[in-house]
């Protein structure tokens, strides 16, 4: 039995896009956005612009694109690089519904959302995203994110019942589709666990400790199973990956106990168990090497907090 690695670590972050508002503009102008401090999928519904961000090329926008923005920077839209910008929020702040409106005319439709992340979940993504993820209209693996931006526009232009879900949905899929595109992407990634996803050799030795993790795996025997020797394997996988193959195995385990204490009510006895650790203190010392805390006081601590709140700040919502 195997597993879909990429699958089961947004499950385990528990990611959900969420798509929040748009801008329609016309004539020149030239807008500053904060930085958004969270994951965004923003894409140009009509129109084109340029996306400026201090240090860097501006980056051409056009009818169709979609982008994934890491979070952790400001940015400038415009329809010309040499426009001052105006700050963002008068404009957000005005608006009525989940369109803002600036400048003369609408030739411009831009449409933008979130990814909310359980805990821990924008460092882990962020350690292996890029500031930015653009797939733009015209290229082949385009055709998918195109048709879900189309019917994304007409679930929120539509006010049908069910509108918002189906525009969240939508919104999901579209930042699967833009991880997908990445992980196909001919650029080189940086060391992790999304590039070792996407690596013929290695992901298959992925998949077996994600169905699995339970097992005590042996390096030889995962090496074995994508055909390689277990030195070649070892040094490839954590040349992709950024982790040794064992390091990886124990750092999922304690993801995957993490997600249970919060959420679940197994004993901690059972819980290492499932784990594939032989004791509850084997599995409370690993598990307090890796968080700082035991298992007993890290359930308390999770479950004291309650599920984070979700506050959207209204200007970057569009961005």
């Amino acid at each position: 039995m195997t597993s879909d690695p990429l699958s089961d670590m947004l499950t385990h972050l528990n990611a959900r896009s969420v798509m929040s508002g748009g801008l329609v503009a016309g004539g020149d102008w030239a807008i500053r956005f904060p930085q958004p401090n969270r994951i965004k999928i923003t894409s140009v519904a009509r129109g084109a612009c340029w996306l400026l961000r201090e240090g860097h090329v501006p980056l051409r926008l056009d009818a169709g694109d979609v982008l994934l923005l890491n979070g952790t920077f400001s940015f400038v839209l415009a329809t010309d690089p040499s426009l001052e910008p105006v700050d963002a929020k008068p404009i957000f702040r005005g608006r009525t519904g989940p369109i803002a409106y600036h400048g003369e005319g609408d030739d411009f439709f831009y449409i933008g959302g979130h990814v909310a992340l359980d805990h821990n979940g924008m460092d882990l993504l962020l350690d292996v995203l890029p500031p930015i993820i653009h797939v733009r209209a015209g290229l082949a693996e385009a055709g998918t994110v195109r048709w879900l931006l189309d019917e994304l526009i007409h679930e929120m232009a539509s006010e049908r019942p069910g509108g918002q879900l189906a525009a969240s949905q939508l919104a999901h899929l579209m930042f699967v589709q833009l991880l997908r595109a990445h992980i196909a992407a001919s650029e080189p990634m940086a060391a992790g666990w999304l590039r070792a996803i996407g690596d013929e050799r290695i992901a298959p030795a992925l998949r077996l400790m994600h169905a699995d993790p339970a097992r005590d795996w042996q390096l030889g025997e995962l090496a074995r199973a994508v055909g390689m020797s277990r030195t070649s394997f070892a040094l490839r996988f954590k040349s992709i990956a950024g982790i040794a193959p064992l390091a990886y195995l124990a750092g999922w385990r304690m993801r995957l106990a993490e997600r249970a204490l919060r959420d679940g009510n197994m004993p901690i006895s059972s819980l290492a168990l499932s784990l594939g650790y032989t004791s509850e203190s084997a599995f409370s010392n690993a598990f307090k090497r890796v968080t700082g805390v035991s298992p007993k006081r890290y359930r308390t601590v999770a479950r004291a907090a309650g599920p984070a709140a979700e506050a959207e700040d209204e200007t970057s919502a569009a961005a």
